[in-house]
Order: structure tokens, then sequence, then C-alpha cells
């Protein structure tokens, strides 16, 4: 009896050790990693992903964009996929944390119908203007803008993105009127602001470093909570007198809601791996952003914050997506 007892203790803690050491997710076909707006940084951080990530995965892993309606389409699309790992969003504050207090229909929950993988980056937005614009500060910019009396315009990237809420922020603190531009993604937006189609936008660093650097941009502002280091002589807006203006960009990955937390651990083991890389986390800083890639549970807590943020911009400013 001692021995038949001894014999399947033994067979128990084998088991035991086998589940222990059971192999991670892995996934059974091509994953496919959605970008719900074109042109954008979206795009720029899922291509640097998708080859490191075909390579830990073993399979295939393309980047799709399904853009339209404010990165709803997209992000849509995910949250209606089957949740088992091969259907990926690169997300960001429209879709995830701002449409669901500016629209008044969602298709989707962002918080219920997603779930956070990893925050992979994050910047400010940059206030620029064209170049020819004599506004060389938000001051000389508001100034501007009043004295034209909505002969200013402004682009943004989509509707109800944050380069759309952080110009109205600037509208309702500063009491102007800057005519809206909205664009399908940072490209078509650039041509006319450089073109001086449009006069002014807050764009992310890495839509606009280039013109910049070329002298047809202008940086008269940025977005964060301090200093930009790529841009350290100009100001924030909480500087140039607007308390509590910031506005942070960001990209982050997700998958469908009800994914297995296996699945999630595996993807985000890769992911943070990846984007934390020398390689990879020296080209996002090449292009102006700063890399987070934490946990699920970090970037659940971010969005929960930035969608508090967001949501009160949006009541406050009165801002709509007509």
């Amino acid at each position: 009896m001692n021995r038949l007892k001894r014999f399947t203790s033994l067979l128990g803690l084998v088991a035991l050790a086998g589940a222990s050491t059971a192999a991670p997710w892995a996934p059974t076909k091509p994953v496919r990693i959605i970008v719900p707006i074109t042109g954008s940084t979206n795009d720029t951080v899922a291509r640097l992903v998708q080859p490191k990530l075909q390579e830990a995965l073993g399979q295939p892993v393309i980047v799709e964009n399904r853009p339209g309606a404010g990165g709803n389409i997209g992000a849509e699309y995910v949250a209606k996929s089957p949740p088992d790992g091969h259907t990926l969003l690169v997300g960001y504050n429209g879709p995830i944390a701002i449409n669901a207090t500016l629209f008044r229909k969602m298709p989707f929950d962002p918080r219920k119908d997603l779930a956070p993988i990893t925050l992979a980056v994050t910047s400010p937005q940059y206030l620029v203007v064209n170049a020819d614009l004599p506004a060389k500060t938000p001051a000389e910019f508001v100034a501007l803008a009043k004295a034209r009396k909505g002969g200013l315009s402004y682009a943004s990237v989509a509707v109800g993105s944050a380069s759309h809420l952080t110009m109205e922020m600037l509208k309702s603190a500063a009491q102007v009127d800057i005519t809206h531009v909205p664009y399908k993604g940072a490209g078509p937006a650039l041509v006319d602001l450089v073109a001086g189609n449009v006069q002014s936008a807050f764009l992310v660093p890495g839509n606009v470093q280039q013109f910049v650097k070329d002298g047809r941009l202008r940086v008269i502002a940025t977005t964060g909570e301090k200093r930009f280091a790529n841009v350290p002589e100009v100001p924030t807006m909480v500087e140039s007198g607007y308390p509590d203006f910031v506005a942070t960009s960001w990209v982050g990955f997700l998958a469908p809601g009800g994914t297995p937390r296996p699945v999630i651990d595996r993807l985000n083991a890769e992911i943070v791996k990846i984007v934390r890389s020398p390689e990879i986390s020296a080209k996002l800083r090449e292009l102006e952003f700063d890399v987070v890639a934490g946990s699920p549970e970090d970037f659940s807590r971010w969005i929960d914050k930035e969608v508090n943020r967001w949501g009160a911009v949006i009541k406050s400013t009165g801002a709509t997506v007509d």
C-alpha cells in the first residue's frame, strides 16, 4: 500500500512538473496586425515590430491597413475577430480612449471588446505652423488667429483624433476660432500643411521631423509635462500660459476581448522584447518616441487614465464628430 501511495504521489509530481513546463502558446496560422489609420506612426511601429515578431512566433505576420471612422473600422474588426491571438490591433488614442465619448454610437466597447497587450511608445505632440506664418510662439499664433477671425485653419489626421481634440483644447482655452480641416491620416494633412493650404496642426514629432529640419514647418510648442529632449529650446504649452495643457500620443498593441491569458502573455513577452531591443528602440527614438513596453495591466491603467482625460476635454470643449 505504501509503495502504491509513493508511486501515486510520484505520478502527481511528474504531472505538475509537466504542467509547469508546458510550452507557451504559439500561433497555428498567420498573424495579422491591423492598423486603423493610414500614413501614421501606428503603421511605422507595426512595420518595425512585424519582421521580429514573425521570427519569434514562427508564423507569417502581416500588417494590414483598415482605416476609417476615426479608427473605429479597424478597431471594430479586431474587436469582433476570434480571440485566438491571430488578429492584433495597433491602437492609439482615437478608437481606444476618445471615440467612446466623442461618438454617439460605438460599434464596439473598447474596454470590454479589446484586451491590452502592451503600451509600446508615447510622445508629446508638436504645435507646428507653416514656415510662412508669422507666428513663433503660442501667444503670437493666438493673436494672429484672433486678428484673422476664423481665417486660420488647422489640419488633423482624423476626426476625433488627438490632433483634432488638442487644437480644440487650445481654441477653448484661448477663446479663438480656427477652422478644422480633417484628413485621412498624417500624410495628406502634411502635404497641405507644408503647401500652406492649412496653416497649423498638432502632430506627433515623428511625422513632422523632416519638414522641421528642412525649414518648411516650425515647432512653436510641445504638449508634454516637460520640455521634449529633441527640441529643448521649444516651450511646453503649460509654460506658454495654458495650465494643465498636456496631451500625449501613444501606440499600443491589443487583442480581441476574451483572448486567453497565456496568449496575451506570450504576445506581451515577444513584443516587449522586440520594442526594448537595442536595434528597435534606437529606431523608435530616432522617430522621437519614448519607449514604454510594459505589462498588460500597466497598459490597462493607462487607457483608463486616457479615457478620463479625453472625456473631460470633449465635454469641456464641446467637440463633436460633425
